[in-house]
């Protein structure tokens, strides 16, 4: 067995024996290093020391096992704090559009002004009834209500009223709107799955919403957090393909680059 200056046995040894080899005369000082050397060969000592060996070892495991969960706890955090300055930059864009957020888009398309009392195209061919003065006022009451709670930070009530919002006032100008915070909500909160099936609700129910770039582009994000890469690709290639000078495009680009330097 190979004794060291830094190794466990040798300083359990040096603290037990330092005091009488100190205090020892010269004449006994040989006698000394022999009963040291007996000491050494003692099972109990060895055992000690394998112990203390493997315990050593241990705690580097352990070390090396606290610095792995440390980074991947800060990419976590990165990647949470990105989502919400995402979503704090598309609120804030929402907010600058005055009372009419649809006509806002991040696919750099053309805007289109909508009337609260247009006929959004939907799956459902229930006929709609026009919005008078008063219903107007309280969807837009509703719809404001549901964002101020998203501002907030408050996802699961934003949800319910989004999703009020949307079964009240299915032609509303803003229903679009509010299908695609139903996706961005999971997004931010990680519900990957959910997000996908609410941002393919702004792609199905509303052809003309000026959406269309984003909610492709989260699908691609949201099939990149579940590992789906050749769905993720699809959807960013669709996003560049049908929107190629969006916002939404290059930030497609962008993903694309980020997923073939991984090997993706």
């Amino acid at each position: 067995m190979k004794l060291t200056k830094t190794s466990p046995l040798f300083i359990l040894v040096a603290v037990l024996v330092a005091a009488p080899l100190n205090a020892a005369p010269q004449g006994n000082l040989e006698k000394r290093v022999q009963r040291l050397e007996k000491l050494l060969e003692s099972q109990g000592l060895v055992d000690l020391y394998l112990r203390l060996d493997n315990l050593q070892k241990e705690v580097q495991e352990l070390r090396g096992t606290i610095e792995v969960q440390s980074n991947t706890l800060a990419g976590i955090k990165q990647r949470q704090r990105d989502l919400y300055l995402d979503i704090d930059r598309r609120l804030r864009q929402l907010e600058s559009g005055a009372t009419t957020p649809a006509t806002t888009s991040q696919s750099g398309g053309s805007s289109v002004q909508p009337s609260v009392s247009a006929t959004v195209t939907s799956a459902s061919t229930t006929p709609v009834t026009p919005v008078t003065g008063t219903d107007k006022v309280a969807e837009e009451t509703a719809y404001r209500a549901a964002f101020k709670l998203l501002k907030e930070g408050r996802y699961a009530p934003a949800t319910s009223r989004f999703r009020d919002f949307i079964a009240k006032y299915p032609a509303s100008g803003y229903a679009d709107n509010a299908q695609y915070w139903l996706g961005e909500v999971s997004y931010v909160t990680r519900a990957f799955k959910q997000a996908i099936k609410e941002f393919d609700k702004v792609l199905q129910n509303y052809p003309d919403s000026t959406k269309h770039a984003d909610a492709l582009l989260k699908q691609g994000y949201c099939y990149y957090e579940l590992q789906n890469y050749a769905k993720a690709r699809a959807s960013l290639n669709e996003v560049v393909g049908r929107f190629p000078s969006s916002t939404a495009a290059r930030l497609a680009e962008k993903r694309r680059k980020r997923m073939k330097q991984e090997g993706h």
